[in-house]
């Protein structure tokens, strides 16, 4: 059956609904240039699997049969993207590894390794992701065999052994390169970071910290910052994988393995949940004589004594340090003993809170407080990356669900507990402040790192040694507060009205084509009512598409004349608007021969030309009357 040029449009747009194909056109103009280019025979070699490879005899994902796209497994992927006739199929997980490699390899049929890892980075996936291990592995296996043979900078392979490479990792890949991250639009996303990192860097306020003598030998120039997204995107920036340490960003995850363990009934019977409103080291308990919170150092020394309470304090130190790395995705953590021992020997403070509480009854039977502080000191002393806690933070936005390893840490009424505790006492005496200019769930400490969580969208983590007085990072705070003003990330930040932030959950582009598709559409139907509601939405009503088409031109073009009335006398647009071919409406309705149309359009031009003259602009007496179309 023959399919018109309407029914094959309207066929492509259900496709790519479904198959959600939006990442096609940025991906191959953004490497046009490097997939048209022909390999070099002299810096580059092509590769199909040996026989007596590991690769080789492994079941392919999703095989295709000559039948599923014609007589030809070869035929153009314009036709199985933008149409297909009867008898094709349009392709899912199954054969995207196929399609894949047609829209990156050469004109020679070959696909560069380089260019491959370029693409996928592009998404925010990197290649030391423990889920694409199989495809690292297998590609590396690919070069490896390769480079012993010729010594080459560039390494192409056939389609056959790309499948094989991805094979395993089909999903994620399929996921990454049909742009089904929880940020699609990442290169963007990451250009607006940069901005604001760069410009959080210019702020030299702050001092190091002082009472603790290791802190105070950091270089105050130091400013790093690390997100991953709850999908696994990674960004990283400056000083990201210098180590520090947590200090009081343990608080909230020490907090949230003890939920995880006994339950929040019986923490709480122990540490309260409400700001103390006064300084974190403050020695005073709540009217029931607990900590206030587990924020401040009462409650964490508290917690600490409910972890793991029949171990040791060597068992319960890796515990907690095997919990981290879970939390991490197995990235870094490691402990700074000379920041434990510093700490240890300035806490005259903690070792008065703590028999202060002791004396109080603060602490289950049989606690052993030099033991209970040693264990609290050894948490804050602690180390990671920024990189490593961005991880952190993406677990704890993504539910307790580590996002790069998929392993369940946490339950996730412990993420929500201790988030709702972040956002009310994570941030010292700056809280109550934070929680309004910023309004996420947040946690510092004073090595100079802020821990930031977006719920169900991604961690951040920043540091950077410089501090405010509350004890907060300089340069963490800034960027923070300028992050809920470029992106709608405020917990009560409204999604549809906001429209000078950017939501980067959405393809911009596809939002800006929506805005311009349903107002021309309710133009083309004559829809007043539709072209009403856009207009009550602030939507502005001179909209054009791709080739400057406004609803006005349309509606003449269709003979509309109720929309053409709506649009000239209460949404003010100008008759004189001019498409790509220097066309005005009413050239469109003498076109098709809507005199109706053609007069009325010729009445508001001249009250618009009149209008015009009486002020004084010039501008529209060059118009003529007559249009360019008879």
């Amino acid at each position: 059956m023959q399919l018109s040029m309407y029914q094959r449009f309207h066929q492509c747009r259900k496709a790519a609904t479904r198959l959600q194909c939006a990442w096609i056109p940025t991906l191959v103009s953004k490497h046009t240039r490097l997939l048209n280019t022909r390999p070099d025979p002299g810096r580059c070699s092509s590769f199909r699997i040996p026989a007596n490879s590991n690769l080789a005899g492994r079941r392919h994902i999703g095989s295709l049969s000559s039948g599923d796209f014609g007589a030809s497994l070869e035929q153009p992927l314009s036709r199985t993207i933008y149409g297909h006739s009867e008898g094709e199929q349009m392709f899912g997980f199954h054969d995207i590894d196929y399609h894949l490699f047609d829209y990156l390899s050469d004109d020679q049929g070959k696909l560069s390794i380089t260019k491959f890892l370029q693409a996928l980075r592009t998404t925010g996936l990197r290649e030391s992701d423990p889920r694409l291990k199989e495809c690292m592995q297998n590609l590396n296996s690919v070069q490896t065999e390769i480079i012993d043979i010729d010594s080459v900078q560039n390494i192409y392979i056939d389609r056959e052994t790309f499948r094989e490479c991805i094979a395993d990792n089909i999903v994620l890949i399929a996921k990454a390169f049909r742009n089904q991250f929880i940020i699609p639009e990442f290169v963007q996303f990451t250009q607006r970071i940069d901005e604001l990192f760069w410009r959080a860097k210019a702020n030299t306020q702050g001092q190091l910290a002082s009472y603790i003598p290791q802190l105070t030998r950091f270089n105050p120039e130091s400013w790093g910052l690390a997100i991953c997204t709850v999908d696994g995107q990674r960004y990283s920036l400056g000083d990201a994988y210098d180590p520090i340490c947590l200090q009081s960003i343990s608080k909230p995850l020490t907090y949230a393995m003890v939920l995880d363990e006994i339950g929040p009934d019986v923490v709480h019977q122990y540490v309260g949940q409400e700001p103390s409103g006064q300084a974190f080291n403050t020695i005073s308990l709540d009217p029931m004589n607990r900590p206030h919170n587990p924020m401040v150092n009462a409650g964490a020394v508290v917690i600490c004594s409910l972890l793991k309470q029949g171990m040791n304090l060597a068992d319960k130190f890796d515990y907690n340090q095997q919990k981290l790395k879970l939390l991490a995705g197995n990235e870094y953590v490691s402990f700074n003993n000379s920041v434990f021992l510093s700490e240890r020997q300035t806490a005259d403070r903690n070792y008065a809170l703590g028999y202060y509480m002791k004396e109080k009854q603060c602490f289950p039977k049989g606690t052993n407080l030099h033991e209970l502080l040693d264990f609290y000191f050894q948490l804050c002393s602690v180390e990671i990356t920024c990189d490593s806690g961005a991880v952190v933070a993406a677990t704890l936005a993504n539910g307790g669900i580590c996002p790069i390893t998929g392993v369940k840490v946490l339950e996730p009424y412990c993420i929500r507990d201790t988030l709702s505790l972040m956002l009310s006492c994570g941030m010292y005496d700056y809280s109550g402040q934070f929680a309004f200019k910023v309004g996420l769930p947040g946690k510092s400490g004073v090595s100079g790192g802020i821990m930031l969580v977006v719920p169900n969208v991604m961690g951040i983590f920043m540091w950077s040694p410089p501090l405010d007085h509350y004890g907060n990072s300089c340069r963490g705070i800034q960027f923070c507060e300028d992050l809920v003003k470029s992106f709608n990330f405020h917990n009560y930040d409204n999604l549809r009205h906001t429209p000078r932030k950017m939501d980067p959950r959405t393809f911009q582009v596809d939002s800006q084509a929506n805005i311009v598709v349903n107002l021309l559409f309710a133009a083309y139907n004559g829809d007043v009512t539709a072209i009403r509601r856009c207009a009550l939405m602030g939507m502005d009503m001179s909209h054009a598409d791709y080739d400057g088409r406004t609803a006005l031109h349309v509606a003449a073009a269709e003979g509309h004349t109720p929309v053409i009335k709506f649009l000239l006398e209460k949404c003010n647009c100008s008759p004189f608007l001019k498409d790509r071919w220097n066309f005005i409406p009413i050239d469109d309705a003498k076109r098709f021969k809507h005199t109706e149309t053609v007069e009325l359009l010729q009445l508001y031009m001249q009250r618009e030309k009149d209008k015009q003259r009486l002020q004084g602009n010039l501008n529209y007496e060059e118009i003529p009357t007559n249009s360019k179309t008879s």
